[in-house]
């Protein structure tokens, strides 16, 4: 049996563990085999995720923490360690976003609110950041290991009203770079970092920006879907496999790259 894209037993470590691509990624993997390990501030639904994994046989655990707090994320990395003894892939999906770094239609760049602003930046950047210099550690210690960030289709294309978020998903494709060349070259070519940049999928994030009460598309939601050769939204299970790829030895040989799942958004032309 070719066990090439096989994630049994791995250790996956995700941020953002009770968003809904988070939840959704966090189930398919420990339906894989996988061992999966949800972090994230809301422990009643991160246990209620667990339980349902469990339920289906698979091994799952939820992790209190605050992506922007170091020591609550190094609290976390420490039961990891005390439990499974290694860490072999990290899932940065932690982000959101805040209506006052956004302009709307009515509004313009004066607008924002710079502190709105730098909140995004840091849930998003430095909440990625953080993470990665936590859990990196246990994987150089190892030898290996695979980090996938979540980028954005707003770090390809400065997409209208959203410029804080689009602001820091730019910046997570450029770490992803630059820590893809930093982690080969100065500890081993066997931990690979890469990035998902999903398309448009609905989520608690941007249901309201993009669908109305009724379930009828607002105008961004036709806008988007006019630019979408699909033409629909994603569904959260299907950038699992494009996951279970970057994490998997099938990806052996691939590092420094945003893998984008976006139903044809980003090649889109008149």
């Amino acid at each position: 049996m070719n066990e090439l894209f096989s994630v049994k037993d791995r250790v996956v470590v995700i941020t953002g563990g009770t968003g809904v691509l988070g939840r959704c990624i966090g189930t398919y993997l420990a339906e894989q085999g996988a061992k999966v390990v949800l972090l994230g501030r809301n422990a009643e639904q991160g246990n209620e995720i667990v339980d349902g994994i469990k339920q289906k046989g698979g091994e799952a655990i939820f992790l209190a923490t605050d992506v922007m707090d170091i020591n609550k994320v190094q609290a976390c990395c420490d039961e990891v360690m005390a439990r499974y003894g290694r860490v072999d892939a990290l899932l940065n999906a932690a982000g959101g976003n805040q209506a006052g770094a956004t302009i709307p239609p009515t509004g313009t760049f004066f607008d924002v609110e710079v502190e709105a602003f730098q909140k995004v930046l840091n849930l998003n950047l430095t909440g990625t950041v953080i993470p990665t210099q936590v859990f990196l550690k246990p994987m150089v210690e190892a030898g290996k290991g695979a980090i996938v960030n979540f980028s954005s289709m707003a770090a390809f294309r400065p997409l209208t009203r959203v410029m804080g978020y689009g602001a820091a998903k730019a910046g997570i494709s450029n770490f992803t770079a630059y820590m893809a060349n930093e982690v080969a070259t100065k500890f081993t070519p066997n931990i690979r970092v890469n990035a998902i940049a999903p398309g448009f999928f609905l989520t608690n994030q941007n249901r309201a920006l993009l669908t109305n009460p009724d379930g009828t598309l607002t105008e961004r939601g036709q806008d988007v879907i006019r630019q979408t050769p699909f033409k629909r939204f994603g569904k959260p299970e299907e950038l699992c496999g494009t996951i279970q790829y970057l994490i998997s030895d099938a990806a052996s040989f691939v590092t420094g790259t945003v893998a984008v799942v976006d139903g044809g958004f980003n090649v889109f032309a008149m």
